[in-house]
């Protein structure tokens, strides 16, 4: 029998909308997470941590992430205090998305530094190497980089759990060194990547096991936006109950899905996703729907 993937919903965070609403929607059908995209220099999308906050304080067992966090513009030290405090505050609910940031222009406008390829899968492991010691519980801590440093600060206060870290990555050198430091992966599914998904697979699990890492261990997260009708497929996740069933089946059994992160437009999209598709998923994999 295969594994029992989790279900998500992919919240854009447009001021415009009853987000809230949303979040709760997505908690009374049953979805277990709520992943939202982190873009600080959007004039139209509230602030994706104040959001989460938000959603976290009102929801009581929906667990949240941003999918995923802009390192350039978040210093990794603040990053994993907010982040510690968000899941101690909501009892071990958080985890947290992290990327190496895309965008440039926005992101040197906001007052980001532009970096190259390279330098950015650079920055975001020291960010992450940053943000495992400022959750450490360790006092004194000091780090020297190319990109940060610590001098003498005390890490604290605790999570409530260990959180992930989930990386979003693409290329050949960000998906090794995801394999060998981070905990899970975020990619936003279409058919390309649906075409490389065992290369990039195969990518990870390799850096991990050289690593001396347990493959298995690496969570993957997959964003499926598409839209759910009722008539014959258009496409990639473009389609009808059944054939989003089959289709998330296959990453389930095929591409080792842990959580499956719908990102589909609030209201009647997100409602089918949640009462039908889910549902219908489950019974392919041969679990209980309910």
């Amino acid at each position: 029998m295969p594994h029992a993937p989790s279900f998500g919903y992919f919240l854009v965070p447009n001021a415009a909308e009853p987000l809230l609403d949303h979040a709760r929607d997505a908690e009374r059908l049953g979805l277990e997470y709520v992943g939202i995209q982190d873009h600080p220099y959007q004039r139209r999308f509230h602030d994706t941590f104040a959001l989460m906050s938000a959603i976290l304080a009102t929801t009581t067992t929906l667990k949240v992430f941003p999918d995923v966090a802009c390192l350039p513009l978040r210093p990794p030290a603040v990053l994993a205090k907010s982040a510690a405090s968000l899941d101690a505050l909501s009892g071990g609910r958080f985890e947290l998305g992290l990327g190496a940031g895309a965008f440039w222009d926005a992101i040197d406008g906001y007052g980001g530094e532009r970096r190259t390829a390279g330098e950015s899968v650079d920055q975001l492991a020291e960010g992450i190497e940053v943000i495992r010691r400022i959750w450490s519980g360790e006092r004194g801590l000091r780090f020297e980089g190319d990109y940060y440093h610590l001098r003498g600060v005390h890490s604290g206060p605790p999570a409530a759990h260990d959180i992930a870290i989930w990386v979003g990555a693409m290329g050949p050198r960000s998906l090794r060194q995801l394999g060998r430091i981070a905990d899970g992966w975020v990619p936003s599914l279409d058919e390309g990547v649906l075409d490389r998904l065992p290369e990039m697979n195969d990518r990870i699990d390799q850096s991990a096991a050289d690593a001396g890492r347990d493959p298995s261990s690496i969570r993957r997260v997959f964003n499926v936006a598409g839209e759910i009708t009722e008539g014959s497929s258009a496409g990639y996740l473009r389609g009808p109950v059944r054939q989003w069933a089959d289709e998330l089946a296959v990453l389930v059994t095929e591409h080792r899905a842990d959580l499956l992160v719908f990102g589909g437009s609030p209201g009647e999209q997100l409602h089918r996703f949640g009462a039908e598709v889910v549902p219908a998923t489950k019974r392919l994999l041969g679990l209980d729907p309910d």
